[in-house]
């Protein structure tokens, strides 16, 4: 309900053209309850279109102590301590004096440390409701690193629980969390499933031409790494992309096309991209031991069959160069790699583009479920997901046939996702 003050602040600490559903409850708050609404958070990464132009949205930039990862792995401990305390200050000074009185603080969580501290904090100062969105504990990622049994992380998910339970209101992204911090944490949260925005559909055939168009630079791969998509990109004409071409006003798909498949992350240690590489091994030693000795019919069936494949992987993160150096020394004859970052408006063309979505995510904590899926569910794009145990025990269990092309490469999947049941529709698939 709209408040006294008719504004909400939402903090985000990290970098908010990377929190998609932060960016989603903005425009929930603006657009449904007419509120003012001011995002802090950290730059870098472009927010969607529709944030940054709508006029009752206002974001306010905090600056990253860059500096702190110039300092030595030794002082990793110090590390943690100095970049929690200079986040805080800057946390305090934003949420007291530059950010008008809200009616209510939405924080996202994690991380934990400094924020539950300091927006609990700001919102007891100015009288405003304090609510956490819950995507994961902040505790298990920290774990990832130090091990469950590290002081740091002990002393982490104590801040985490005790300021947690102070929320005025919780959100959450699956009823096994919503279990969790009830039955263990004290916290009473309500689920709010994650949902695709309008603007995550399928892609029309124009649209597809003129974004690998516009990509076309970037899967040239100027790396070093030279493969059948560099060959064919480089005898292609003006007006031809990988998948489409154009002849007069007529935009049509290539016959001779590869298979698109798309998977983003955040390059972090609960996503083993060594995996995929593993299956790309695979799937290239395959293809190439069917069409050795094959004349030309078998081998123009066994291409429709087993077509090239091309990953497009998006996203930024800390172990994103380790992996693009392991897919270099691949060298693979019939799959392709590429590692992007796309703008917010041509990441949905992407996925509507795609015969098939990946994603690795296991979950530091076991009770979230990644939002990646539900956009490319949004786009109509069938997902090969990790199981991971919540996404395997409880959740709706879904069985589905791949469309278009990926039917003659005849791969069957099995999508567990929690929360179709809350509004999906299913009928996207």
């Amino acid at each position: 309900m709209r408040g006294k003050r008719g504004r909400a602040c939402v903090v985000v600490l990290g970098d908010l053209g990377r929190s998609p559903r932060m960016q989603y409850h903005a425009l929930s708050l603006a657009r449904q309850a007419s509120f003012q609404v001011d995002i802090v958070a950290y730059g870098g990464s472009i927010p969607h279109e529709t944030v940054l132009k709508h006029p009752s949205i206002h974001i306010h930039t905090m600056a990253q102590p860059r500096f702190i990862h110039l300092l030595p792995k030794i002082l990793y401990p110090v590390t943690l301590l100095l970049k929690a305390f200079i986040q805080f200050t800057m946390l305090l000074w934003f949420l007291f004096v530059k950010v008008p009185a809200p009616d209510l603080f939405l924080v996202q969580n994690p991380p934990s440390v400094p924020t539950l501290v300091a927006v609990k904090w700001a919102s007891s100062w100015r009288r405003a409701a304090f609510v956490v969105d819950w995507h994961n504990f902040g505790y298990t990622l920290l774990a990832l690193s130090l091990g469950r049994n590290n002081v740091f992380v002990s002393l982490y998910r104590w801040i985490e629980m005790h300021y947690g339970k102070m929320a005025t209101g919780s959100l959450c992204v699956t009823k096994a969390m919503q279990h969790e911090l009830e039955q263990n944490w004290e916290v009473r949260a309500k689920v709010l499933y994650d949902q695709p925005p309008e603007f995550f559909r399928p892609a029309l055939l124009e649209e597809r031409h003129e974004l690998f168009c516009r990509v076309k630079k970037d899967l040239c791969h100027p790396s070093g790494v030279y493969d059948f998509i560099s060959r064919e990109l480089e005898n292609q004409v003006l007006d031809e992309t990988l998948f489409t071409t154009k002849t007069n006003a007529d935009i049509l798909l290539k016959q001779n096309r590869p298979a698109l498949v798309v998977s983003s992350t955040s390059w972090t240690p609960d996503e083993n991209f060594g995996i995929l590489l593993e299956a790309a091994v695979m799937y290239d030693r395959r293809v190439a031991a069917r069409s050795k000795g094959s004349d030309t019919a078998e081998i123009s069936e066994e291409q429709d069959l087993y077509p090239n494949l091309l990953f497009i992987i998006t996203g930024k993160g800390p172990e994103k160069e380790m992996y693009e150096e392991k897919i270099k020394r691949l060298n693979l004859k019939h799959v392709a790699f590429r590692t992007m970052w796309l703008a917010a408006e041509d990441y949905p063309l992407l996925l509507g583009s795609a015969d098939l979505g990946v994603c690795l995510h296991t979950s530091s904590s076991g009770l979230d479920l990644p939002m990646k899926v539900v956009d490319m569910f949004g786009c109509g794009l069938p997902v090969c997901s990790v199981s991971y145990s919540w996404s395997s025990s409880r959740a709706f269990r879904l069985t589905v046939m791949p469309y278009s092309r990926l039917k003659r490469v005849q791969w069957r999947l099995v999508l567990r996702v929690d929360g179709l049941q809350s509004g999906m529709n299913v009928q996207n698939l």
